[in-house]
């Protein structure tokens, strides 16, 4: 999916980002050794496989150092590269390229790691209507970053913050009284334009939670496969049904032929690897 923020959203994110790495004295390395007025054309390479994000951002991270820099994007944010692509050209001057060569880097390799974790999730879930969802386990300051990252590998997803839905985990029934007690506070407190997700770990919950009503959404936590079969079939399309916990790639077919609507996974964000990425003169 080749989806895209406002550039005043991503704005500070890469203007931060440059000042941590310029500031206070810019960068000395090149000042010293780079003639003034020199002229280059760098090329954006890929050096491995995968799902293309961070082509938005950094592009804005070389046009905010030097806004008179040529900047052709080659290969879209949500597309496939493999090693050897080239995916953005950079011409004009070659100090302003080498200073903002590092944070592009920076935020295209890890985005376009989230990318790529994320289509080998969603590609094994082809057959099924399942989708696979990220969680709130982003880098402090770069969750707007990192979910887009996922939508561009193919995925969903799940709330931004705190505000966005109701999400009733196991914490807030011990702490309220119940499942019975929280959903009846819930549906009491929420507005008509707000979701209402329940965190359930057993069958009984699920039944429970079925009974009383309100829960829009059933998140079932790590529950093995055949639990989940039967939860499938408990809920009977009375709730949207979202699997979690400890969802590794390699059981990712498994659970989504469960027939659950979605999987969610932190993994998605918090442990995607770096894309090997460079940039070559």
């Amino acid at each position: 999916m080749n989806a895209t923020l406002p550039d005043f959203i991503l704005e500070p994110l890469v203007r931060a980002a440059l000042t941590e790495d310029l500031a206070p004295m810019g960068d000395v390395t090149t000042r010293a050794v780079i003639p003034p007025g020199t002229r280059y054309t760098a090329r954006l390479n890929a050096r491995e496989a995968g799902v293309v994000s961070g082509m938005q951002i950094a592009a804005m991270a070389f046009r905010l150092v030097d806004s008179g820099l040529k900047v052709d994007t080659l290969v879209a944010d949500g597309s496939p590269c493999t090693p050897g692509d080239v995916l953005m050209t950079i011409e004009g001057d070659a100090g302003a390229i080498l200073m903002g060569e590092r944070v592009a880097l920076n935020f295209a390799g890890r985005l376009t790691g989230i990318a790529t974790k994320t289509a080998g999730f969603v590609a094994e879930t082809r057959g099924t209507n399942c989708k696979i969802t990220c969680t709130r386990k982003t880098t402090p300051g770069l969750r707007a970053v990192e979910k887009l990252a996922v939508l561009h590998g193919g995925g969903s997803n799940h709330r931004y913050g705190l505000s966005d839905a109701i999400l009733i985990k196991d914490n807030h029934i011990a702490a309220a009284g119940g499942i019975t007690a929280v959903l009846s506070a819930a549906k009491a407190a929420r507005s008509h334009m707000m979701r209402i997700e329940l965190e359930v770990d057993r069958l009984d919950q699920l039944e429970e939670a079925l009974s009383v009503g309100g829960a829009d959404v059933i998140l079932l936590d790590n529950m093995d496969t055949p639990t989940l079969i039967r939860a499938v079939e408990i809920t009977a399309g009375r709730a949207v049904l979202e699997a979690s916990g400890n969802m590794k790639l390699e059981r990712i077919a498994e659970v989504a032929a469960t027939g659950v609507d979605y999987i969610s996974s932190g993994a998605l964000t918090h442990s995607a690897r770096t894309l090997d990425l460079g940039l070559d003169f």
